[in-house]
């Protein structure tokens, strides 16, 4: 993980009006998030490896749903940053059939959640993220 430096960091917003924007830019509302908090999320990569983060919490109200508006919601948006996270290629070899539990595991967790990040990704997500600052600013 690769902490970027950011006019964002601190900064209060309703988030209804940065969820509109962030989307226009190819930003989803990362699978992690609360009421509290979550994060928007864009993958610089096509195989979805490596990410630029837009951390925030709630400050006034609450998350009540991924893809309906949240009126009267406000943000802090917190310290962005790239991560990457590595996983295991090909079959798993301890995959068995299992009816339920394919609808709970179908993805492998990551080999590491935290991997290196290399300089030209942290690169691309300066520039990604100075191009929607420009919007929220």
């Amino acid at each position: 993980m690769k902490p970027i430096h950011s006019a964002l960091d601190g900064r209060m917003e309703e988030y209804d009006r940065v969820y509109d924007y962030l989307q226009q830019h190819q930003f989803t509302l990362g699978g992690n998030w609360e009421y509290d908090h979550g994060s928007f999320d864009h993958a610089l990569d096509e195989a979805n490896k490596v990410w630029l983060r837009l951390p925030f919490e709630v400050t006034r109200g609450r998350l009540e749903s991924a893809d309906a508006p949240n009126p009267g919601t406000r943000i802090m948006m917190g310290t962005p940053f790239v991560l990457k996270h590595l996983y295991n290629e090909g079959l798993d070899d301890d995959a068995t059939m299992r009816t339920y539990g394919a609808l709970f595991d179908q993805f492998q967790a990551p080999v590491d959640e935290d991997a290196k990040v290399e300089d030209h990704w942290v690169t691309r997500g300066e520039q990604l993220l100075r191009k929607v600052e420009q919007g929220l600013l």
